[in-house]
């Protein structure tokens, strides 16, 4: 992986330049992380003014399943990195153009390769590193799946092996909805596939998040794996809606979870942040899954530890020092936009008193649209005690009322 001996001035020769693949509320944070360090950053994404275009250098809108697009694009960024920030891309395209030394692909290009694809990332946690994961199987056609779904057993999920944030997932609890659940599943995945994993349901404690990073070690040179402080969660429908910062658990499932974690990574090599998804059954810790980037739960980060996410994944990338170390207790909790919200630009009330609330702040992400049920912003908040954090990040985020242009204020 390219390691920058210096770093140069924006917009000139000297510039270190970023491609950014995804220009999400993820990415926009990832920009800002960069350019605080000088790097010159390029956000690309499949449609216009996504939220890292209007923070970023230069924005591109393109498909970037598409290998000629992609490739044209790389070609006249000429980037020393580029950072994948979601699954639909042309991962090939990225493999080839990295092993002609064209650019460095963020980890490496096997990392984006087989966690973009939850065929690749499972088969290698639970085929070649033996990892407890949940029961599954693959399926291409509807019969497969009922298969699948025999031998995981009920109730079962099924998911695109290529979708993130709940896209096309189902509960299945009977073989009647199978078909059902087929059709979602090809209809919500990143790309146009028939391509599903069926998973058996997990009976487990709670789930966490464990971001884990890869960096350069400043005292030996050699990459180290650290890992931050769990996140706990909620979801509903596969989406997040809440996390907080440090969940607790005992120190025999901590430890499980660190293992599971370094040993995904390690062997995905690399240097930056990983998101690793893991269900905590006592003190056992069984692989979910893990994004080579930081994870959306990891948002509670800007407001709990020293480096958020964003700041861990860019100076790792970089081979800058790390820390990785919790400041103090936070919580996240995600503004949406309402079910019966009219699909438009929208418009944010209440951030008087939401901003309001003690130890409160906000993060509206700057999507160009809202439609019902989207993720379009963050109430971020700090106390002494999860409870406590997690009380204020929810009544602030309440507080927010959103709707779309066009609809009036009483509407």
């Amino acid at each position: 992986m390219f390691t920058p001996s210096h770093l140069g001035t924006a917009l000139t020769d000297s510039a270190l330049r970023v491609l950014l693949l995804g220009s999400g509320e993820l990415g926009k944070e990832v920009t800002i992380a960069l350019q605080r360090l000088g790097v010159e950053v390029h956000a690309a994404d499949r449609y216009a003014n996504a939220p890292a275009h209007a923070v970023a250098h230069r924005a591109y809108c393109l498909d970037m399943t598409d290998t000629r697009e992609l490739r044209e694009l790389v070609e006249t960024v000429r980037p020393h990195l580029v950072v994948p920030e979601i699954e639909a891309l042309a991962t090939e395209t990225l493999a080839e153009l990295d092993a002609a030394g064209v650019t460095s692909v963020v980890p490496t290009p096997r990392a984006v390769q087989l966690t973009m694809n939850r065929e690749g990332i499972r088969r290698l946690a639970a085929e070649e590193l033996g990892l407890e994961t949940s029961p599954y199987r693959f399926a291409s056609s509807l019969e497969e799946l009922r298969e699948g779904i025999a031998a995981v057993g009920l109730p079962a999920v099924v998911k695109p092996v290529m979708s993130s944030s709940g896209h096309g997932q189902s509960l299945v609890r009977s073989l009647d909805e199978a078909e059902a659940a087929w059709r979602t599943a090809c209809e919500g995945g990143r790309v146009a596939t028939t391509r599903v994993i069926v998973e058996g349901f997990v009976d487990f404690d709670y789930e966490i998040t464990l971001l884990t990073v890869r960096s350069l070690d400043p005292a030996t040179g050699e990459v180290r794996t650290d890992t931050c402080a769990p996140i706990g969660h909620r979801q509903v429908d596969g989406d997040y809606v809440e996390s907080w910062q440090p969940a607790p658990m005992s120190e025999a499932a901590l430890a499980s979870a660190r293992d599971v974690a370094t040993r995904v990574v390690d062997a995905l090599g690399g240097r930056g942040i990983f998101g690793v998804e893991l269900f905590i059954c006592g003190e056992r810790a069984i692989f979910s899954e893990v994004s080579p980037r930081p994870h959306d739960t990891g948002m509670v980060t800007m407001a709990s530890q020293r480096y958020s996410e964003f700041d861990l994944h860019a100076r790792a990338i970089l081979g800058l020092p790390v820390d990785v170390r919790l400041d103090q207790p936070g919580a996240s909790a995600v503004v949406k936009a309402p079910s019966d919200v009219v699909s438009g630009a929208p418009i944010y009330e209440g951030l008087s008193e939401a901003l309001a609330v003690d130890e409160v702040d906000v993060r509206i992400f700057g999507k160009p649209e809202a439609h019902p049920g989207r993720r379009l912003g963050v109430a971020l908040a700090r106390a002494e005690s999860i409870e406590e954090a997690r009380e204020r990040a929810g009544e602030a985020a309440r507080r927010i009322r959103v709707r779309s242009k066009g609809e009036t204020a009483d509407a």
